[in-house]
């Protein structure tokens, strides 16, 4: 039965991570049909991100009134509905309220499910549950271009989406009494949790470090997904087409390094894996500042997406054992608004710093937040 929640677990993810990269593949056909400019499409993503955080903040609350597998079934089918509206609009300003149905989805079953794993699953699937996101946000462009080459329109392509997370919300709401499995082995005599408001947590000695180590790395994350491609056309000299290719490794380096440190997470200690995985990301930064070719390049892409794997699955799978399970929900969901605030935040600064010193700063920028990644994850106490 344990195994079944799992593979339950493991599908939400990738629901999770199935309309991430729609909007970006859909958009240059899309717009036209909308009355859209192509810069109206950053709008988007920042209501998403926005709606995001502030779900992420309330998911502590709705997690204590109505449990994880309710809320994560309700969470998806929001995602669902917004795909739904985004298949239907006739305008832009009607995507944006699917863009908020969108968000408020996202960021209650991030929280649910990653407190849920770092409380009863050990770590390794912390890592391989993030993995499975990769492959939901690897698999929805997939989807949108099937149906782009095959004649149909966009929004054949986002109604698709829309109708798998239903098909995995009906399958959540018949496994919801599988979600009770380590509820039943409570023994009567522990005490219940009492819910602990964010407020309360954030007060906890280690907690803003942790947040600022969240926020720091979704953000860097965010920022390298956007700007890796300018930075190799600007400063390495490649096509658009070639610079798509070679910052994929990125992201390749972020999969092999989620599989790998979930093997790992049972030789090293969650701490040790975030402080090695961001020297390691920092060492291929500066492989990348200092690549004098495509190859190192490319090389200087992937160590930093292998390095910086670990830091989100492990910081997110050491919180009960740092803060305590009773605090738990309330420090994960604060973490996870800190990294969509990040996510938000960061990758827009970056650019502005770009645009006023440089392409070629984009990997200094970088490499600037990595150490205060570092420093911040030595105060997590």
């Amino acid at each position: 039965m344990i195994t079944l929640l799992l593979i339950m677990i493991y599908l939400a993810f990738i629901g999770l991570g199935l309309p991430d990269s729609l909007l970006g593949s859909a958009w240059p056909v899309m717009k036209s049909d909308l009355n859209a400019t192509t810069e109206m499409a950053g709008l988007v993503p920042f209501v998403v991100s926005l709606c995001t955080v502030a779900s992420s903040l309330l998911a502590n609350k709705l997690l204590y009134r109505f449990g994880t597998g309710k809320v994560v079934a309700c969470s998806l089918l929001s995602t669902a509905l917004a795909l739904v509206c985004y298949a239907l609009v006739p305008n832009f300003a009607l995507l944006l309220v699917g863009a908020v149905l969108l968000g408020f989805g996202a960021g209650a079953v991030d929280a649910a499910l990653s407190n849920y794993v770092a409380l009863h699953f050990k770590a390794r699937h912390m890592s391989w549950l993030h993995c499975f996101w990769g492959i939901g946000a690897t698999a929805g462009p997939l989807v949108m271009a099937a149906h782009l080459r095959g004649g149909e329109d966009w929004r054949g392509g986002f109604m698709t989406v829309a109708l798998i997370l239903l098909g995995l919300v009906a399958v959540l709401l018949l496994a919801l009494p599988l979600w009770k499995i380590f509820e039943s082995r409570v023994q009567p005599e522990e005490e219940e949790p009492r819910y602990m408001s964010g407020r309360e947590a954030s007060r906890i000695q280690g907690v803003k470090p942790a947040m600022l180590v969240m926020l720091l790395y979704n953000g860097s994350e965010t920022a390298i997904g956007l700007w890796a491609a300018s930075y190799l056309i600007a400063g390495k000299g490649l096509a658009v087409n070639e610079a798509a290719a070679y910052s994929s490794l990125y992201f390749i380096g972020i999969i092999v390094g989620r599989v790998l440190s979930g093997f790992l997470s049972e030789q090293l200690s969650a701490k040790r894996l975030i402080r090695y995985g961001i020297l390691i990301g920092a060492a291929g930064l500066i492989v990348l500042i200092g690549s004098s070719s495509l190859l190192l390049a490319g090389v200087g892409l992937f160590v930093l997406g292998f390095g910086g794997a670990p830091i989100y699955p492990s910081l997110v799978h050491m919180t009960p054992e740092r803060f305590g399970k009773k605090a738990s929900q309330s420090v994960i969901s604060l973490e996870m608004a800190s990294a969509y605030t990040g996510s938000t935040v960061i990758p827009l600064l970056v650019g502005l710093v770009v645009g006023s010193l440089g392409m070629g700063m984009m990997p200094v920028v970088i490499l600037v937040l990595f150490a205060g990644m570092f420093v911040s994850s030595v105060l997590v106490r």
